[in-house]
């Protein structure tokens, strides 16, 4: 409203010291109206109160050239007279409005001046900032647009790693899987060809049998001997030394294998002797039972031990127990022959005429040696 106002008030001013041309007739001068704001620049409107029957309106510049305004509408001899122009910033500031009516060969002219104040201008910061915000609504979305594409991004990383953690802790349970069962597997593959390799060795061993057959005449005098295959103890007290009963055969080379029926019983010893302490026992010179040079199996107490003390490893109580000399490889071997498999080995250094013997303890119940041939 204030450059409005301020406008109007200069043209009103400047209206009055208007330049008039008339040449004939009677008439009121052209009358300026300033419009408003129009197209960048200012609308000015011509009217003139005169009566004409036939009139033509002519706008001119400051420098005096014709300027085209809008098409006059003409009405009867008594209709007023109109036209109107836009006025633009750079196309002068002078304008001029004159009525000619040709009938009556007169004219009438008035002038204006509006300054440059008064036009709509554009501030030369307009255009940089308009470029500025432009730009900076541009980088904002930009930005916008980079973050929710980062945390997109960022979404489908993460996503992405948690497939690949979890496919990661699926392969590593699966081949845990896969381990355990070829463990497992490997474990019963070996468990079988150590049963294997165990009754093959049983099998060779049991191949090599002899009749073996208790010596009367070299037993320990608390021992009884049945059918020359079967002895027990006459007293459940402990003896010591240890009664045993030695085998009429004895064996200095190859291999040789027998059977022994324990049974039931709580507790056994049997092995092999040397030459030496059979013949002591034939003597009844042998007060002390001499450990070095026996090799036995005992069984006592539920547990199994061999000669030293050495134990027996995770085998259960059996009832026939064979027992595989081997001169040539100087060992002894003690098998299930339920289960064949083997118990235990030893091997010693000594060499000569080996001996099987027995000791059937004090539970009072016989031990047999089980006849392999009829």
């Amino acid at each position: 409203m204030g450059p409005l106002v301020q406008l109007t008030a200069v043209i009103f001013i400047l209206l009055l010291v208007s330049t008039h041309h008339p040449t004939a007739g009677i008439g009121h001068d052209p009358l300026l109206v300033l419009d408003g704001y129009e197209d960048g620049g200012i609308r000015l409107k011509c009217f003139s109160e005169r009566l004409f029957s036939e009139v033509q309106v002519l706008w001119t510049d400051g420098r005096g050239d014709n300027i085209t305004g809008t098409p006059l509408t003409t009405g009867t001899t008594t209709a007023n007279t109109s036209s109107s122009i836009i006025l633009k910033p750079g196309s002068g500031n002078s304008v001029s409005c004159k009525i000619i009516d040709k009938l009556l060969k007169t004219s009438t002219e008035t002038s204006v001046v509006i300054a440059d104040v008064f036009f709509p201008a554009t501030s030369p910061w307009l255009a940089a900032f308009v470029v500025i915000l432009l730009l900076g609504i541009f980088l904002v979305i930009a930005a916008i647009y980079k973050l929710r594409k980062n945390n997109k991004t960022t979404t489908r990383e993460k996503n992405a790693q948690k497939e690949i953690k979890k496919e990661i802790d699926q392969l590593n349970n699966e081949l845990a899987e896969e381990q355990d069962r070829f463990q497992k597997e490997n474990q019963d593959i070996l468990s079988k060809i150590e049963k294997v390799q165990n009754e093959l060795d049983f099998r060779r061993a049991h191949s090599r049998a002899v009749d073996i057959t208790l010596d009367e005449n070299c037993k320990h005098p608390s021992l009884i001997i049945k059918e020359k295959n079967r002895v027990k103890s006459s007293t459940q007290e402990e003896i010591l030394p240890k009664a045993v009963v030695v085998a009429t055969e004895g064996f200095s080379e190859k291999t040789h294998y027998w059977e022994v029926e324990v049974g039931g019983k709580s507790e056994w010893e049997l092995g092999v002797v040397c030459e030496e302490i059979r013949n002591a026992l034939r003597s009844n010179l042998m007060n002390i039972f001499l450990k070095g040079n026996l090799l036995s199996l005992r069984f006592s107490q539920g547990e199994y031990s061999l000669t030293g003390g050495k134990g027996v490893r995770n085998c259960k109580p059996c009832s026939v127990v064979g027992v595989f000399l081997d001169q040539e490889e100087y060992k002894l071997s003690f098998f299930d022959v339920e289960e064949k498999c083997l118990l235990e080995s030893l091997f010693f250094e000594f060499s000569g005429n080996l001996y099987p013997f027995f000791s059937p303890g004090s539970d009072g119940k016989w031990l047999g040696v089980r006849p392999l041939y009829t």
